[in-house]
């Protein structure tokens, strides 16, 4: 008897999912970023997505351009943050590519590898910055390889 299920999701697609998911958990009106932070027993420490920090009003006024990006704690960041267990070896799937901010986090938290679904602009100098800071501190950092597999949920 043959027990291969060719429909069971990778590890990636997984975990991935699970970024997007959470990612729906922000109020930001234009980007909904999500993190997913996985031990090497495919065991989920931590997720995160980018909001306002705790006691920080999630109001209209706070999530316009000019001020949002003065407030707002990134969702890799929020993932650390709010992991009870060390991320040292961990990986990071993450829904966009780190900024140069969140990946000093990174680096230092020990996380070992970043599997990344999109990067908004990838002439970017801060862009280009992270992956600097990664090729030197040996963080590896691959663009998650899409599955063509159509999910529906009904809830």
């Amino acid at each position: 008897m043959n027990n291969f299920r060719n429909d069971v999701l990778s590890w990636d697609s997984y975990f991935m999912l699970t970024a997007l998911t959470i990612a729906t958990r922000s109020k930001d009106p234009k980007t909904q970023v999500g993190s997913c932070i996985v031990d090497n027993n495919h065991q989920i420490l931590s997720l995160g997505y980018n909001g306002m920090p705790v006691g920080i009003k999630d109001n209209d006024e706070n999530w316009n351009d000019e001020t949002k990006h003065n407030l707002v704690i990134h969702s890799e960041a929020n993932a650390i943050l709010h992991c009870k267990h060390s991320v040292n070896n961990s990986t990071l799937y993450v829904t966009l590519f780190p900024c140069n901010e969140c990946a000093k986090l990174i680096i230092t938290s020990g996380i070992k590898k970043v599997v990344y679904l999109k990067i908004k602009d990838s002439k970017n100098i801060l862009t280009n910055i992270s992956m600097k800071m990664f090729d030197e501190a040996g963080v590896i950092y691959e663009k998650y390889k899409e599955v063509n597999k159509e999910f529906i949920f009904k809830i």
